[in-house]
């Protein structure tokens, strides 16, 4: 019953882990390179790397493929990337022109 309740725990810390490095990584796909460079941040390509290899990490830990401690290693890119890095790009916005309705 304990292995159990502690599988289950194992998955839900897993899911959690990637499903915080899949939206780091898909939020740094849209953000604009110059806003990385201009903030004196790692490129754009490098922080793709890491973030992917970030979630691919979380992936194989849901997967129960790797153990719950190098699971927790792989949510550390991520983290870095919210409390670091999306703050200072974050008023770059995403590079996609707004839409502001109709034209008339």
């Amino acid at each position: 019953m304990l292995d159990l309740f502690r599988g289950f725990v194992v998955l839900i810390i897993s899911l959690a882990v990637l499903v915080v490095a899949v939206i780091a990584l898909l939020d740094a796909v849209r953000r604009p390179e110059r806003a990385f460079a201009s903030e004196g941040k790692l490129t754009k390509k490098k922080w793709l790397l890491i973030l992917g290899a970030g979630a691919l990490f979380a992936l194989l830990g849901a997967l129960g493929l790797i153990g719950i401690v190098l699971n927790i290693v792989a949510i550390a890119p991520a983290v870095i990337y919210w409390v670091d890095v999306r703050p200072a790009i974050k008023p770059y916005g995403t590079g996609r022109p707004r839409n502001q309705g109709p034209q008339w």
